[in-house]
C-alpha cells in the first residue's frame, strides 16, 4: 500500500506494544572486550574427533581475538536424573550465561547427534527465571563423521539452535572420515575441510561482533511484550483488591 499501512488497519494488533525497529539501538557503540565463545563437543571418548575439531576451532577463534572456554561433558548427568544444583550442570549453565557466542560440535551417530551432545543442550533451558541463557547469542555448528560426508548432525544442531533462539550463522562444517583428517598429535591436516573450519570461525566472529551489543533489541518480541504487560496488569489488579 502506497504510503504504508495505517495503524487503524492493524485490527488484530495491540498498538500499545507495537514498536518499529530502532536503528540507533541496532547500531550501538561496540564493546571492546574479546568476544566470549563457549565450545561444546559431543563425545567423551579418549580419542574424540569432535573434541579435536572443537580444539582446532578454539585455536582459530583465539587467533581472531576471542576468549574461548570449553565444557567437558564427562560427568554430566542425564537430564532430569540429577538436581540442577549438580556441579557439572551449574558449570555448564554458568558458561552458557557467560558466553556471547557458542560452537556446537557433534559426531554423527545413527544419523543424528549423540546423546552426550543433546544432554548438554537439554540442561540449558530457554529461560532460568528472567535469564535467557542462549537467546540472542550467536552459534556455529560442526560435525564429524566416520564415513562419507553427511549433514544430519548439523541439521539437528541448527534445529536446536533455532529452538534455543540463537543466531545460527549460515556457514557450517562437516568433516567426513574424520580419522583421516587428524595427525598423530591430534592436529587437523591441511585440507578443504580445514579451510571450511576457518571460514566458520571467521564468520562466527564477525556475526558475534556485529550482534552481541544489539542482541537484546534483536530478540525483543511483540508477543512477549504483550504477554509481560498482561501479567503485570493482573498482578497490579490483584494487589488492588
Amino acid at each position: 500500500m502506497k504510503g504504508g499501512v495505517a495503524l487503524s488497519d492493524l485490527l488484530a494488533a495491540d498498538l500499545r506494544h507495537l514498536q518499529k525497529p530502532d536503528v540507533d539501538t541496532l547500531r550501538p557503540q561496540f564493546s571492546t572486550h574479546p568476544p566470549r565463545i563457549l565450545i561444546l563437543y559431543g563425545s567423551v571418548r579418549q580419542v574424540s574427533y569432535s573434541r579435536l575439531l572443537a580444539e582446532e576451532a578454539g585455536r582459530l577463534l583465539e587467533h581472531f581475538g576471542a576468549e574461548v572456554r570449553f565444557f567437558d561433558p564427562s560427568g554430566l548427568p542425564l537430564p532430569d536424573d540429577a538436581p540442577v544444583s549438580h556441579p557439572k550442570v551449574q558449570e555448564l549453565r554458568e558458561l552458557s550465561a557467560w558466553s556471547e557466542g557458542q560452537v556446537w560440535v557433534s559426531p554423527e551417530r545413527h544419523g543424528a547427534i549423540t546423546g552426550i551432545m543433546k544432554a548438554q543442550i537439554d540442561w540449558i533451558p530457554l529461560s532460568i527465571g528472567s535469564i535467557r541463557p542462549t537467546q540472542g547469542k550467536t552459534l556455529a555448528v560442526m560435525q564429524v563423521s566416520g564415513g562419507s560426508q553427511s549433514f544430519n548432525a548439523i541439521n539437528s544442531l541448527r534445529l536446536l539452535g533455532r529452538w534455543m533462539r540463537m543466531i545460527t550463522i549460515p556457514n557450517q562444517s562437516s568433516v567426513a572420515k574424520a580419522y583421516q583428517e587428524f595427525d598423530g598429535n591430534g592436529r587437523m591436516k591441511p585440507s578443504s575441510y580445514y579451510d571450511r573450519v576457518v571460514d566458520v570461525c571467521e564468520e562466527l566472529m564477525k556475526f558475534t561482533l556485529l550482534t552481541r551489543d544489539a542482541s537484546a533489541h534483536l530478540v525483543d518480541r511483540y508477543s512477549e511484550r504483550k504477554e509481560d504487560a498482561e501479567k503485570l496488569e493482573k498482578r497490579v489488579n490483584l494487589k488492588a483488591i
